[in-house]
């Protein structure tokens, strides 16, 4: 163990040097002339990274610019510069559900050879972020930036209630605790709602990415995949029907008023305020939930586990140089990249509420002093599992979100929807 723990810090070690010559050299030859410019989501995460550019440029000499705009115009933003003979944009942040459209685009910088030409250690990385965003033996075109995996948030003191707990145990047999399966969450969400007089669950049912990303916790939960071993689309199967019978069952007897059209935003609200007890939904919320200027209602009172089942649904973003810049550029982006996701910086991010891609920062010592949860975090993250990335997986959320909205509205079955769910994907996969 001890020869291990040297060898990775040797490694570490030798992956900094690379990293500080590597700067060292652009910022006599190329510095001063290389200014990065990247389009990025108007999201905490990139206000966090913004604060500590000024470090990186002192160190470097690189000037790093960030657009900050919405979520919904950035992939169309993105795409007409990348199709053009030179990017405005010379770094990149992508999505997840972008990953497998870039790449298969040729938009992208293969960064396989900037990591051994650097000697860059990877191995910190979470596997399944990596996975998430496509890596693989032979290509990585995107390097992990920040996880936002699915877990449960739920309400502890509503568990530790002597009189729900007796209540439960009259009504079902069985003692009211965390659940582990999504049999039981389902059953405490209902029980909840007639009984602590609050939402079951806070659930997001509005069609499209909402509630797609919302039901992908169940289906993985429950044991389902949107594609079998051989890539073809698997939703005609009993785990997915459980699954669906159970989202269904949930947004319809334990779920809020109004749920199938709710937002992210409005299930925070709600959560926030002290009227749901429970929250599928990203795991770096709960520091939001225990700030007393935000969520005073609340504070101290919520928890956070992994999807009951033991897999949620994962997602994240990506740094990534597009194929249309300068060499001099993509230098200077990948300095960037190796800066911004060291560890010692990743630990900064972390501090400030950044959602860590390095299973090293999660057991920082500081790190786990100001946010105890980053363990649970941690394990939410690695057993994640992706929604499926190909071409054109942002369509399929929509070919997805409309049959989820017809089942949890009664205008269709479980069969006929997941039948129509995975035509629709099996569809887009042979585009």
């Amino acid at each position: 163990m001890i020869w291990n723990e040297n060898r990775l810090k040797t490694t570490l070690l030798a992956a900094a040097g690379a990293a500080m010559l590597l700067g060292a050299s652009l910022s006599s030859a190329a510095a001063e002339t290389v200014t990065l410019r990247a389009l990025m989501e108007d999201v905490p995460e990139t206000k966090i990274i913004e604060a500590l550019l000024p470090e990186f440029e002192q160190k470097t000499g690189i000037k790093v610019e960030f657009e900050k705009i919405g979520y919904p115009d950035m992939h169309d933003k993105l795409v007409a510069q990348l199709t053009g003979p030179q990017s405005y944009y010379n770094l990149l942040e992508v999505d997840f559900l972008w990953a497998g459209e870039f790449p298969a685009a040729n938009w992208l910088v293969d960064l396989k050879p900037l990591v051994e030409k650097s000697k860059y250690d990877l191995g910190a990385f979470i596997p399944s972020t990596i996975e998430l965003l496509g890596g693989s033996q032979d290509k990585l075109h995107l390097v992990p930036m920040y996880n936002y995996s699915m877990g449960l948030l739920y309400r502890k003191d509503l568990l530790a209630d002597e009189k729900l707990k007796a209540a439960y145990k009259s009504a079902t047999g069985k003692d009211l605790a965390l659940p582990t399966s999504l049999e039981d969450y389902v059953a405490i969400s209902k029980f909840m709602k007639a009984n602590a007089k609050v939402a079951g669950a806070a659930m997001q049912g509005q069609r499209g990415d909402p509630n797609s990303m919302e039901f992908s916790n169940y289906l993985f939960s429950a044991g389902g995949a949107y594609r079998d071993a051989g890539g073809k689309a698997s939703l005609n199967t009993p785990e997915a029907k459980k699954a669906l019978d159970l989202y269904v069952d949930n947004i319809q007897n334990g779920a809020q008023q109004g749920a199938t059209s709710a937002t992210l935003d409005d299930t925070m609200r709600l959560m926030c305020s002290g009227a749901a007890f429970s929250m599928v939904t990203y795991w770096w919320m709960l520091p939001q939930m225990d700030d007393a200027a935000k969520c005073p209602t609340v504070v101290g009172k919520v928890g956070l586990a992994v999807m009951p089942g033991g897999h949620g649904e994962s997602g994240g973003w990506g740094w990534g140089i597009p194929k249309n810049t300068t060499p001099e550029e993509q230098e200077a982006a990948w300095t960037f990249i190796q800066w911004v996701q060291s560890k010692e910086v990743s630990v900064k991010r972390a501090l400030q509420g950044h959602a860590p891609v390095r299973s090293d920062v999660y057991k920082d010592a500081e790190v786990l002093k100001k946010y105890p949860f980053y363990q649970t975090a941690e394990s939410v993250v690695a057993s994640g599992k992706s929604f499926p990335i190909f071409t054109y997986s942002a369509q399929y959320e929509d070919v997805l979100g409309t049959q989820l909205s017809l089942a949890a509205g009664g205008q269709a079955t479980s069969e006929a929807a997941l039948k129509a769910a995975s035509d629709g994907l099996q569809q887009l996969l042979d585009k």
